[in-house]
């Protein structure tokens, strides 16, 4: 197996118990806006539009890794 998945399998890993560990419910505030959600919800919908805005950003700006 190459180091790379490997590398990728324990981020992964670490996300998963983070997010298992992160279950309660939290109130998010946004402007105007207030909602109650919970954590293990939150923290994998904020990472997708991270991952979201980093790939179009990377679009736009022609990165490309090498």
């Amino acid at each position: 197996m190459k180091a790379q998945t490997i590398v990728v399998l324990v981020i992964i890993g670490l996300f998963l118990i983070v997010l298992i560990q992160n279950t309660q419910v939290v109130t998010l505030r946004l402007l105007f806006w207030k909602l109650d959600i919970a954590q293990i919800i939150l923290v994998p919908l904020t990472m997708l539009i991270g991952f979201i805005f980093g790939y179009f950003i990377a679009k736009v700006t022609g990165g490309s890794h090498k």
